[in-house]
C-alpha cells in the first residue's frame, strides 16, 4: 500500500479508534461469544464512521491490507492445514511419538512426550495432537506409576508453544505475514525459543506441578500399547513420518540462510530461493505426507477428503488474517502509531514488551492463541519503524505472549482437562501454570536474542 495514504490526521480520533477496536473486539469474543471473524469485522467498520476519518482512504486501506496479506500467506496456510490432516490420518504422529520415546527410555517418558509435543506442534493443531496422544499419556503414566499431571503437563505446554510460535502452523504464519517477518528466521529462532520454553514447561510438570496433582491415569488405558494396531494397519517409517514436517522447515530455513551467506545471483541462491519459497516447500511436504497413505480406502478419495478438511480448517484463519491485515493498514495511516511509539520512547519502556502484552491480553480474554498472535501482529506491524523493532522480534514476542495463560475460556484447556480427567482446580495449576512458565521462558529467550541483535 502507498505509504502516503492518510486515513486521518486527528490524534484523538486515531487513539479512540485504536483503543475502541481492541476493547470491542475482546469484549465481543469474551463476553458475547461472537465468532472472531464477526468480532473483528465490526470494530473495523465502526472505526470507519468516526468523525475525521477520510472514507475513501479508509476503504482503500481496508481492501489493500486484506488482499495483500492473503496474497502473501493464503496458499501457505491452506497447505499447512492439509499436511496436518495427512499426518493425522496416516499414523505419522504415532511413529514420531515412538521415535521420541525410544532414545530417552521408558523412565523418562514425560520428557519424551514433551519433545514429541515440540515437534508435532509445528504442524498439527495442539488440541488435535493431544486427542491423538491422550491414550499414550494414560498408559505411560500407569507404566511409570505417576500421576497423569506428571506425564501430560510438559506435553501440553510444548504443543501449545510451537503451535503458537513456529511456522508452518497457520497462526504464526499469519503473524509473520502481518509484520513482514522472514519465515525462515522465525522458524530457526522461534524453534530455539520454543525449545527453551518446552524444557522449562517440562521442569514445571516434572518437579513442581506434577507431584502435587493427585489425579491418577484412567484404568481404561492400563496396559494399552497405542502403537500396535490390531486391525493390521501398517505405519510409515520414521523417516517418512518426519519428512512432511522436517523437509519444508529445512527448505524454508535454507532460503533464509542463503540470503545471508550466498552472493546474490549465484545459482545456489537462486535454486534455494525458489524451493525454499513456502508455497513450494509446503507443496513438497504435502506430497511427502500423501505418500504415506497406507489405508484400505481409495487413495484419491482419502486425499480429497484431507484437502477438503484442510480447507475447512484454514478458512477461518484466512479471513481473520485478512481482516488483521486490513486493521494494520488502516492504523498505519493514522497518527496513533507514532503516538504510542513515542510513549514507549519517552518512558524508556522496552519496545519488545508491546507485542508481548498485546498477545497476553488477546489470549487471556478470548482464550484463543490464534486471536492473540494475529491481534499482536496486526496492531504492532505499523509501529515497527518507530519502535525500532525487527519484524521477527515483534512476531516472536507477540506469539510468546499469546500462549499465556490457558484457562477456563480456552477450548484447548478443556480438551486437555477433560481427556486427562483432572479436576479443574488441578488443571488450572498444572496446565495454566505450564503455559505461563513456558510462554514466559520463550519470551525471555526472544528478549535476550533481541538485546544481542540476533533477532
Amino acid at each position: 500500500m502507498n505509504s502516503e495514504i492518510i486515513v486521518t490526521t486527528n490524534v484523538v480520533v486515531a487513539l479512540i479508534g485504536f483503543a475502541g477496536s481492541i476493547v470491542l473486539l475482546l469484549f465481543l469474543i469474551a463476553r458475547w461469544k461472537w465468532h472472531v471473524f464477526a468480532a473483528l469485522l465490526l470494530p473495523i467498520l465502526l472505526f470507519g464512521v468516526l468523525p475525521g476519518i477520510q472514507r475513501n482512504s479508509f476503504i482503500e486501506a481496508f481492501e489493500h491490507g486484506f488482499g495483500n496479506t492473503i496474497g502473501k500467506i493464503g496458499v501457505v496456510i491452506v497447505l499447512g492445514s492439509i499436511i496436518a490432516e495427512a499426518l493425522r490420518h496416516t499414523g505419522a504422529i504415532q511413529v514420531i511419538t515412538r521415535s521420541m520415546v525410544r532414545p530417552v527410555g521408558s523412565k523418562r517418558l514425560p520428557f519424551a512426550l514433551t519433545l514429541t509435543g515440540f515437534v508435532l506442534g509445528i504442524a498439527i493443531f495442539s488440541d488435535v495432537a493431544y486427542v491423538i496422544l491422550n491414550p499414550l499419556v494414560h498408559s505411560a503414566a500407569h507404566a511409570m506409576g505417576v500421576s497423569v499431571g506428571t506425564m501430560s503437563i510438559g506435553l501440553v505446554g510444548a504443543l501449545q508453544l510451537t503451535h503458537a510460535i513456529v511456522p508452518p502452523t497457520p497462526g504464526p504464519l499469519a503473524a509473520a505475514a502481518l509484520v513482514g517477518a522472514d519465515i525462515g528466521k522465525v522458524i530457526i529462532l522461534g524453534g530455539f525459543s520454543c525449545l527453551v520454553g518446552s524444557i522449562a514447561g517440562w521442569i514445571w510438570g516434572q518437579y513442581i506441578a506434577g507431584p502435587r496433582i493427585k489425579t491418577l491415569p484412567s484404568e481404561e488405558f492400563r496396559g494399552d500399547d497405542v502403537f500396535n494396531d490390531e486391525s493390521g494397519e501398517t505405519f510409515p517409517s520414521t523417516f517418512r513420518s518426519y519428512a512432511p514436517i522436517v523437509v519444508p522447515v529445512v527448505l524454508i530455513s535454507a532460503q533464509s540462510v542463503a540470503k545471508i551467506t550466498v552472493q546474490e545471483g549465484h545459482v545456489i541462491r537462486e535454486i534455494l530461493t525458489y524451493i525454499g519459497w513456502p508455497v513450494v516447500a509446503l507443496t513438497i511436504g504435502l506430497w511427502l505426507a500423501i505418500g504415506n497413505f497406507r489405508g484400505k480406502d481409495n487413495r484419491s478419495e482419502s486425499t480429497n477428503r484431507w484437502i477438503k478438511d484442510g480447507l475447512k480448517t484454514s478458512a477461518m484463519i484466512l479471513v481473520v488474517t485478512g481482516l488483521g491485515g486490513s486493521l494494520s493498514a488502516i492504523l498505519k495511516g493514522t497518527p496513533a502509531v507514532a503516538f504510542i511509539a513515542e510513549i514507549f520512547a519517552t518512558y524508556g519502556l522496552p519496545p519488545i514488551l508491546l507485542p508481548f502484552m498485546i498477545g497476553v491480553i488477546g489470549n487471556m480474554l478470548t482464550g484463543s492463541t490464534t486471536v492473540g498472535v494475529i491481534t499482536a501482529g496486526s496492531l504492532v506491524a505499523p509501529m515497527l519503524g518507530t519502535l525500532n523493532l525487527s519484524p521477527e522480534a515483534a512476531m516472536l514476542s507477540g506469539a510468546s505472549g499469546s500462549v499465556i495463560i490457558k484457562y477456563v475460556n480456552s477450548s484447548y484447556f478443556w480438551v486437555c482437562t477433560s481427556l486427562s480427567k483432572m479436576e479443574v482446580k488441578e488443571a488450572l495449576f498444572g496446565y495454566g501454570g505450564v503455559t505461563f512458565v513456558a510462554g514466559t521462558a520463550s519470551f525471555a529467550t526472544v528478549w535476550i536474542m533481541s538485546a544481542f541483535g540476533i533477532v
